[in-house]
């Protein structure tokens, strides 16, 4: 199976999942969006991808964040396992995409805030372009990121294509909750999503 068969494969089982990685702030997921607008064209060749190693840490200097990553797989309902609401501060990687470093979108999730603490994302939203990500590999290795943007979306609105669609180089995402929390929902209206890439 090629990689961009194997990344439909994974796009496929991240629109079955997509209304809970929305969910792990607390709330109700979101149907996925319409896909998003075609890339430009790139200009010369893609950086290569790193070998498969599953992640060990994340640490993000600009906002103070360091956890261990566990891994996250999906809930009998197909929903996107999260780190426990009990321990705010763990932030783990979905295990069904690439791992940070491959070729693709590699996703890590982290709670703004719980357990009446601030979360190991309560800070993700002040991140600009240009911010370092780093993450520790098993193998020993360290795959460094690059901030490219950060969206505040709408949960209704999850751009599920732009967060898991097939990428042609190593990319990471950065999801949390944010924007106004609903009392009634007990969840937050939005989420923030940080788009970074290997350097």
């Amino acid at each position: 199976m090629s990689i961009r068969d194997w990344g439909s494969v994974r796009l496929v089982a991240a629109l079955l999942a997509a209304l809970a990685l929305v969910a792990g702030c607390g709330g109700a997921g979101a149907p996925p969006a319409a896909p998003a607008p075609a890339r430009p064209p790139a200009t010369g060749a893609p950086p290569a991808g790193m070998p498969k190693a599953e992640p060990e840490s994340i640490d993000i200097p600009r906002i103070g964040a360091h956890s261990t990553l566990v891994g996250l797989g999906l809930n009998a309902d197909n929903t996107v396992q999260v780190p426990p609401v009990t321990e705010p501060m763990q932030a783990g990687w979905y295990t069904y995409g690439p791992t940070p470093g491959e070729v693709g979108p590699a996703v890590v999730l982290g709670h703004v805030d719980g357990n009446k603490q601030k979360g190991i994302f309560f800070r993700l939203h002040e991140l600009v372009p240009g911010d370092e990500v780093t993450i520790s590999r098993k193998d020993g290795t360290v795959a460094r990121f690059v901030v490219d943007r950060v969206d505040q979306v709408a949960k209704k609105e999850f751009p599920t294509d732009a967060v898991y669609g097939d990428t042609d180089a190593p990319e990471l995402r950065l999801i949390t909750c944010g924007g106004s929390f609903d009392r009634d929902a007990r969840s937050y209206r939005d989420n923030v999503i940080v788009y970074a890439k290997l350097t």
